[in-house]
């Protein structure tokens, strides 16, 4: 953890490179979600409002319930990043690779982020493991830089803070999560309207697969563990998309019995096996996703495999129902 010493230098080397620049690359993981999205637009008014020109970049596309919040139209979805900036500044990336874009090494890069197992690749590193999201560190910068907190930028804020919380339900937050909500309220946002968009501008497609991959949810570790299996052709026979996945995997986690959930995301194109992991309380899913090279929290974590071993689904079951009967013995 940053002791306060260490992050008020490290926000002062933080100012002073804004200082110093004038063009910014803004840029999170790929397939954005409402923290990754928040935090890199938030950031970019801030800087804008000092005059300063921010472009931000996504290598997927914005997911649609995301797109009516301020600026986020305006991200340029590439897989290369391109033009003379003065640095890049990269939100919640454990690493350099995260944003799944070409030439980030070409800038000066300042990482920012609150996941564990960052690899501190950056020319500035700011890692805090207490934030609940990245949206709260950018906030903190956004202070430091002397920004005031309008309607766009605290708009965007919530929306990380929202999201990266499972709508105020991780284990993770923390008195300075609801300090920064209640400022965000202040400045003009509307929990409530945040809160439909995010959750309840869904699609028909998305309501028939919550039907189906419930349907077909299964039980194991005596009924502790949900999994969940959700592939290409699914999503055809419920006239979804990927977006339309955001937050299902949360939704077994509703039964009292339920204290974990896996889901496992097969894609037709490239071959990957993408595995995502949820729980409750002592329930730490993050060493399960670091052990294949992912990582997140101990109670929302996730992992990709390419391609994926042919037991790869046994063994993640495997370690899951461990991490549960490690948790009943603490």
């Amino acid at each position: 953890m940053t002791t306060v010493s260490a992050k008020a230098e490290l926000l002062a080397r933080i100012r002073a490179e804004v200082s110093r620049g004038r063009r910014f690359l803004l840029a999170s993981h790929a397939r954005p979600d409402g923290d990754a999205v928040g935090s890199a637009l938030a950031l970019a008014f801030a800087l804008r409002a000092l005059g300063k020109q921010a472009h931000v970049v996504s290598r997927d596309p914005v997911p649609a319930p995301f797109l009516p919040f301020p600026g986020a139209a305006e991200i340029e979805v590439t897989d290369r990043a391109e033009g003379d900036f003065d640095a890049a500044f990269l939100l919640e990336c454990g690493d350099a690779s995260r944003p799944g874009i070409a030439g980030l090494d070409r800038y000066r890069l300042v990482n920012i982020d609150h996941h564990p197992g960052n690899t501190t690749y950056g020319a500035i590193n700011w890692f805090d493991e207490t934030a609940s999201a990245c949206g709260e560190m950018v906030l903190e910068l956004i202070d430091a830089l002397g920004v005031p907190l309008t309607t766009p930028i605290a708009t965007n804020i919530y929306l990380a803070i929202l999201t990266d919380t499972g709508s105020f339900r991780h284990s993770h937050i923390t008195a300075r999560t609801f300090e920064m909500c209640r400022r965000a309220v202040e400045a003009g946002v509307d929990p409530a309207a945040v809160a439909r968009q995010v959750y309840d501008t869904g699609s028909l497609g998305k309501l028939k697969l919550t039907g189906a991959l419930l349907a077909r949810m299964r039980l194991e570790a005596d009924g502790r563990l949900a999994v969940l299996h959700l592939d290409d052709g699914l999503l055809r026979e419920c006239g979804a998309t990927y977006d339309d996945t955001d937050g299902l995997i949360n939704l077994p986690l509703e039964a009292g019995q339920v204290e974990a959930v896996a889901m496992f995301k097969t894609v037709d194109g490239p071959g990957e096996l993408r595995v995502s992991l949820r729980s409750k309380g002592d329930v730490d899913v993050r060493a399960v996703a670091e052990r294949h090279g992912g990582g997140g929290h101990r109670n929302a974590a996730g992992f990709t495999l390419a391609p994926p071993p042919a037991d790869a689904q046994v063994r993640v079951v495997a370690e899951m129902a461990a991490a549960l009967h490690a948790a009943r013995d603490r």
